[in-house]
């Protein structure tokens, strides 16, 4: 048996944080292939001892939010 987990990744200065966004499993690695295979090696250790749930569907997009106002309040306060 196997299941497909929705996963993300993230540079973070010299590493590639692997997150699995359906239980939060997360692992790391020097490259994206190695970040990875070792979040697939922590995600059937986490599953050794929970019970399999399909994940969820989810949607995945980018948003817009405008922070200028925020910006110009906080270089008025720093003069």
């Amino acid at each position: 048996m196997s299941i497909i987990f929705n996963v993300i990744i993230q540079k973070e200065e010299n590493w590639y944080i692997a997150k699995c966004i359906d239980n939060s499993v997360t692992s790391q690695g020097k490259t994206v292939e190695e970040a990875l295979g070792n979040l697939k090696e922590a995600l059937e250790l986490f599953l050794q001892n929970e019970k399999p749930e399909k994940p969820k569907e989810i949607f995945v997009t980018t948003l817009e939010v405008a922070i200028w106002a925020q910006n110009i309040l906080y270089c008025h306060q720093t003069k």
